[in-house]
């Protein structure tokens, strides 16, 4: 998807000349570049096996040929939906590459950055482009899970997509009581709210053992292979490709939503509500649209239900993985969904390394955990993607559209 962040006020803009810079490429200029990508991405794949060699080579292709759209050098549809649509399908085409050479708990990996990515793009529309602070995603998200969960154990032979289609239903309703009443508030009053919502939710759920199954939580049925791939073909990889492509089509009404006539009104209620009321936008109306978006988008959950898995530690998580992101982007979001997830894997694994006494031990991935997203913040005031922003703005890789970008 495109980056819908518009660049802070108080970001410096680098000097030069706008006319020396280049023009993208054509349309067929461009089609053939992905097309050089997409082979040179197959011939690593072939060529490194089972090896780290392919899908290391997948990503860096993948990653370069982002790059060179990010900063305009290739050319891209007028119409906003055209051109999401467009980046949706190349996007799909290289993770699909990258999922065939990883080991299978590699794809849960990439399951877990597919879904995640789209809780932190809900979120991240909600507080980057109207304004409104939510400490209770997590909860919305526990909300999704057992909505499904609980219809899956009334009618086991619901078809997985309708399960998920009613989960994310009922987040929405949720969301939007939850958005009337934030309508109404703002601030720490706002954040005291969802704070209450996200602490709340695992408690009823423990209260109520015959509903929600207490601390053991609900039994979700696992996502099958379909009969017309191999028989042999791994569930895990399955499961990448289906939150891959949930992800992404979640990511394309996102940035659709916020391109369009509703997403700007969003933004002007979040620069200034009495401005926005003199306009003839109705501010509360905008508040509710942003919490009923981000709650859609908090329902995509389907993983392990029980409290334990949506505890305060989850919401607190997906704010983190926003801001270190990027606020109001949904790059970013990706972005952050992969330091939510790789993060406390890879801090765990060097905590491992030291000879140190348990306690100190069990401690110590949290403290590498919060050491790192401290530097990364400190190096990347705007998140990862407004640093990505001003490299390319301080390199002078930013180009000039062609008529028709």
């Amino acid at each position: 998807m495109t980056d819908t962040t518009e660049a802070p006020p108080q970001l410096p803009v680098e000097p030069g000349d706008a006319t020396a810079r280049r023009q993208s490429l054509g349309p067929a200029a461009t089609a053939a570049v992905v097309v050089i990508a997409a082979a040179v991405a197959a011939i690593l794949a072939a060529v490194g096996g089972n090896a780290p060699l392919a899908p290391w080579g997948v990503a860096i292709v993948g990653l370069l040929l982002a790059g060179a759209t990010g900063t305009g050098r290739l050319w891209l549809p007028a119409s906003p939906l055209l051109r999401h649509l467009l980046l949706a399908v190349v996007a799909f085409g290289f993770l699909l590459l990258f999922s065939d050479h990883v080991s299978a708990f590699g794809n849960y990996e990439i399951a877990q950055v597919a879904y995640f990515a789209v809780a932190v793009a809900g979120l991240s529309v909600l507080m980057g482009h109207s304004g409104q602070l939510s400490l209770g995603h997590g909860a919305l998200m526990a909300v999704g899970a057992y909505a499904v969960a609980i219809l899956m154990g009334h009618q086991p032979h619901v078809p997985i997509v309708v399960a998920l289609l009613f989960g994310i239903i009922v987040t929405i309703a949720v969301g939007g009581v939850l958005g009337v009443a934030a309508a109404r508030l703002h601030g720490p009053y706002l954040a005291g709210v969802t704070l209450t919502f996200a602490l709340a939710i695992p408690e009823i759920a423990t209260h109520y053992r015959s509903v929600f199954g207490a601390d053991t939580g609900k039994p979700v049925r696992t996502l099958g292979v379909p009969g017309w791939l191999s028989t042999t073909f791994p569930p895990e990889k399955w499961l990448a490709w289906v939150c891959i492509g949930g992800a992404l089509i979640a990511l394309v009404l996102l940035a659709n939503v916020v391109h369009s006539g509703r997403g700007r009104r969003v933004r002007c209620v979040r620069d200034d509500e009495i401005a926005a009321s003199l306009a003839g936008i109705e501010v509360g109306r905008a508040k509710v649209l942003a919490f009923v978006v981000s709650a859609a988008c908090a329902g995509f959950w389907a993983g392990v239900v029980s409290p334990g898995a949506f505890a305060l530690t989850l919401s607190l998580s997906l704010v983190t993985a926003m801001v270190l992101g990027g606020v109001g982007s949904l790059v970013g979001a990706v972005w952050g969904a992969i330091a939510l997830v790789f993060v406390p894997k890879y801090s765990d694994s060097i905590s491992k390394h030291f000879s140190l006494s348990v306690a100190t031990k069990n401690n110590l991935p949290l403290a590498i955990y919060g050491a790192v997203l401290i530097l990364a913040i400190l190096a990347f005031p705007y998140g990862i993607q407004g640093g990505l922003r001003r490299l390319a703005r301080r390199f002078h890789l930013t180009y000039r559209p062609l008529e028709g970008r």
